[in-house]
């Protein structure tokens, strides 16, 4: 009996042109304060983790972003990727990013305290 020399595919999602591909961070229905939000509010921007970046915006030095860096993008233009059973990953154009979170680091925060 002959065995199947079949091998694995694996399938993965590559943006094309300025968008990034990011999973989105589960939304939060209560607020730091602690008010609940009803599930039909409207969030206008949304949180997530940059999964990949297209070869464009890898290379361009106005747009500062890395895979895994957690940003705040407007969901507006974010196209839905059916990949996954609980779908997560939006292909984001990288004008809809609005900020990226960092964090600044100890020899960053002594040096401008020293000024």
């Amino acid at each position: 009996m002959a065995k199947s020399t079949r091998s694995k595919v694996i399938e993965y999602v590559e943006p094309i042109g300025a968008r990034v591909l990011v999973r989105k961070d589960e939304p939060k229905r209560t607020t730091k304060g602690g008010i609940a939000l009803p599930d039909q509010a409207e969030i206008p921007t949304i949180t997530g983790r940059i999964v990949a970046i297209s070869t464009q915006i890898e290379n361009d030095e106005d747009f500062p972003l890395r895979q895994y860096d957690k940003i705040l993008f407007h969901p507006k233009e974010a196209i839905p990727v059916d990949f996954e059973t609980d779908n997560q990953l939006f292909v984001v154009p990288v004008e809809d990013v609005v900020a990226v979170f960092r964090r600044e680091t100890g020899s960053k925060a002594s040096k401008s305290d020293e000024d």
